[in-house]
């Protein structure tokens, strides 16, 4: 709390700092020209918010931001001055336009990955910047002039130092915004994209869906600075929109810190005020001959990134100490649960499952039932089809033959998000984690599907009550499985034991009625098997039903219901643990036979 406290002592003191440098009298009186820079700071921080949201955070690059400023500009210069529209209906309809634009290109852009992304944005920015320059009624490249005079409240802002502030009252609550939105349900399966995808899909979350979600909210922060950046200059054209730009927003939150919002804000002031200064000393030092400021500016850059990778928040951060944004409210009503099967009710059914990579068969008809309250081991030798097998159930392959039911209905054609949505909850054969996020909030992502506030919600912050339920439920699984005293530790910070166990809380989250845990045992030294073991144990009593794959045959023995043997794809044996450890073929796979 103290930590806290001290954060918001920061942030009050910016504000404060901020808002009054305007109106500070002599001789501390700030000329227009710097207040000038700091308009131009407030602008680029708006896009560059967007961009954390996006690159940052989001895992897709974009080099077209500059083009979706210049929809937001020529939104309004062109209603304003050929119709007389007002410019705050302007604003709006440019911010329409504008998401309907991003909502259409990220439907098509933000399916590409690799490299492809990026050059995706490339072309889709340059040809909005050529549509600018070359639209007669955009006023080709000579623009539009003549902008009106923005009107808040009856007062006209007709100076930078007007409009200074409310520039600064968007870049706030543009932070506040993006902050809110991390801070929620969605955000925290927006943090799931760069690198969790799988897992993030397991757990519910459309991430195609998302991924357009934060293309087009970015876009629209960019349409917001546009519109604010016409009407303090009082016209456009289409220099400030092309490629180029989009480049140095880009790099103001790469310098800044791609992951923080705060760095958005840094790495605009930070680039916009080296540029003014070098731009002013160098003719001075090597003549007004040559762009040597671009030189300069590059080489120092480089330097930067070399030794500031992670930008140069982190560096600043140290200043603004803060604990944990997710806490476990004191009192939350409880999320609802779906009704648990009668023990020995059929769960699972993998009737003749067979999949084909080629001429390569990975699991050749194989069968097996998994039935309420038992854990079922799924074994065998690496290289046997385990994993495949798990796969296949778990939506992440589709079988080439054969059907997979659940509680009688089909779900081998179905989605990792539709299977869990159905009450199976999953772990991963190799960790899949966030390490940076706590394990609070990681364990709320397997709830994903248990809430229902949307991105708008999230932003206005108006899911206080539901973020409530989701917490209290994800400390309730913490418990449940042992790792209340790491509850608000980064998930990174754990030992390999304590992670598989913390995907187990996880998965619990989902409410399910069947977990699958592929491998949990791997990489576990003798006592933590023995605790994960006594965990397993627990849910089973508590009624879970357990689908086990595992290769260590020590670990399931004494743990499992039934086991299942898989070698070279085909189930070998089937049965109680102690009939399968006496089967010929079983000590054949395992031990190449016995006398």
């Amino acid at each position: 709390m103290k930590r806290f406290v001290m954060h918001n002592r920061f942030f009050w003191l910016f504000l404060v700092v901020m808002f009054a440098l305007p109106v500070l009298p002599h001789p501390v009186h700030v000329p227009e020209y710097w207040i000038t820079l700091l308009n131009y700071i407030g602008l680029y921080s708006i896009v560059a918010i967007g961009l954390v949201l996006l690159t940052g955070i989001g895992g897709m690059t974009s080099f077209g931001q500059a083009a979706f400023v210049g929809l937001g500009a020529y939104a309004t210069a062109y209603l304003t001055t050929q119709y007389g529209v007002s410019p705050w209906l302007a604003l709006i309809v440019g911010v329409v336009i504008t998401g309907l634009v991003a909502l259409v290109l990220g439907l098509v852009t933000m399916r590409l990955s690799g490299h492809f992304l990026p050059l995706g944005t490339i072309a889709w920015g340059l040809a909005l910047f050529f549509l600018f320059g070359n639209l007669d009624m955009l006023g080709k490249y000579d623009g539009i002039n003549g902008i009106p005079v923005l009107n808040v409240l009856g007062i006209d802002l007709e100076s930078g130092r007007h409009i200074y502030y409310l520039i600064w009252v968007v870049v706030l609550l543009s932070v506040l915004s993006v902050q809110n939105l991390l801070n929620s349900r969605m955000g925290r399966a927006i943090r799931a994209l760069r690198g969790g995808g799988m897992m993030a899909e397991a757990m519910g979350v459309n991430t195609g869906w998302m991924r357009v979600v934060i293309f087009v909210y970015a876009a629209v922060l960019a349409a917001v600075s546009g519109f604010l950046y016409a009407h303090l200059q009082r016209a456009v054209n289409p220099t400030p929109f092309g490629l180029n730009h989009g480049i140095e927003y880009l790099f103001m939150a790469v310098v800044g810190g791609v992951a923080h919002v705060w760095g958005a804000v840094l790495g605009a002031a930070i680039l916009t005020v080296l540029q003014d200064w070098l731009q002013t000393l160098l003719p001075k030092l090597l003549g007004e001959n040559g762009n040597f400021e671009i030189i300069v500016f590059g080489i120092l850059m480089v330097l930067l990134l070399q030794y500031a990778r992670r930008g140069v928040w982190p560096f600043v951060a140290r200043f603004f100490p803060r604990g944990p944004q997710a806490h476990v409210p004191e009192h939350a009503e409880a999320l609802p649960q779906r009704s648990k099967p009668a023990t020995g009710e059929m769960l699972l059914t993998v009737n003749k499952a067979r999949k084909q990579f080629g001429g390569l068969v990975a699991v050749n008809d194989v069968s097996f039932e998994v039935k309420a309250g038992q854990i079922i081991g799924l074994i065998g030798p690496n290289g046997a089809g385990k994993s495949t097998t798990f796969n296949l159930v778990t939506g992440v392959l589709q079988p080439t033959s054969g059907e997979i039911t659940f509680r009688g209905q089909r779900i081998d054609r179905l989605t990792s998000r539709e299977i869990v949505a159905r009450g199976i909850g999953r772990t991963f054969q190799h960790v899949k984690l966030l390490p940076t996020m706590t394990v609070l909030e990681n364990v709320a992502i397997g709830a994903h599907l248990r809430g229902h506030a949307g991105v708008l919600r999230s932003v206005a912050k108006l899911n206080a009550a539901e973020e409530g339920r989701l917490m209290s439920e994800a400390a309730k699984q913490i418990r449940r499985v042992g790792l209340e005293q790491h509850m608000y530790d980064e998930a990174g910070s754990l030992a390999l034991g304590q992670q598989r166990i913390l995907e187990i809380a996880r998965a619990l989250c989902c409410d399910p009625t069947l977990l699958l845990l592929d491998e949990p045992a791997a990489g576990l030294r003798y006592q933590e098997k023995q605790q994960l073991a006594a965990l397993l144990r627990k849910l089973r009593e508590e009624g879970m039903s357990v689908l086990l794959v595992e290769h260590d045959m020590d670990f399931v023995m004494n743990l499992t219901d039934r086991l299942v043997v898989m070698e070279f794809g085909t189930r070998i044996a089937e049965g109680l643990p102690e009939e399968v450890q006496k089967d010929p073929a079983v000590l054949e796979a395992y031990l190449g036979g016995v006398e």
